[in-house]
């Protein structure tokens, strides 16, 4: 995530575009130091840390979708210098960004993020996963994973809507909505632009 943002902000020419990476970089590398391993220890610094980190990418990437759709729609020298192949590689790079920044916003957010989903702190989810009703079916120790948000985020994007992974509060259904919209502008915009340029 870190390595497509620099390759976005250097693409859209956002000054400094080495901030917010290495901020996000630094963040992580303290969040990774200070609770290697398995994701279940609970405290308030490193809860505010992950998403303190999830909201740095999270104001960078809209802030990369925001320019690049400004600069599509008032046509600005940006991006009319750019080929078609790099206009769609920097759009796939923030579409993709915005992917993962979803997919973690999902992690750390539902039912209390990793740490009290480890520690079995809520009763009620707030994304039910097909294993949750088929126990059946999965593992008899299943917990969604980080991969397993990242496929709800993915699929989201993609579909415009959820797809087997249901939202079950509001906030969830506001955010997968959120998500949506970005990923539909963002796509609408890049591909009729480097249509139009061909």
């Amino acid at each position: 995530m870190i390595g497509l943002q620099l390759k976005v902000s250097h693409a859209l020419d956002v000054r400094p575009g080495w901030l917010i990476p290495v901020v996000e970089g630094v963040l992580l590398l303290v969040l990774l130091l200070s609770n290697p391993g398995r994701v279940n220890r609970e405290t308030r610094w490193l809860r505010w840390l992950g998403l303190t980190l999830v909201a740095a990418a999270s104001i960078a990437n809209a802030y990369a979708a925001g320019r690049l759709v400004y600069d599509i729609a008032t046509k600005h020298d940006e991006v009319r210098g750019l080929s078609p192949g790099v206009l769609l590689l920097t759009g796939g790079a923030v579409w993709l960004t915005n992917v993962i920044v979803f997919g973690l916003w999902y992690w750390e957010l539902d039912s209390g993020g990793p740490a009290a989903r480890a520690n079995a702190r809520k009763d009620r989810p707030d994304f039910l996963f097909p294993q949750m009703t088929a126990r059946d079916l999965a593992k008899p120790d299943w917990e969604p994973g980080f991969v397993d948000y990242f496929y709800v985020s993915f699929t989201n994007a993609t579909a415009f809507s959820p797809t087997d992974t249901m939202p079950m509060s509001r906030w969830a259904k506001l955010t997968m909505m959120f998500e949506s919209a970005v990923s539909v502008t963002v796509v609408a915009l890049v591909v009729a632009r480097a249509i139009n340029v061909l």
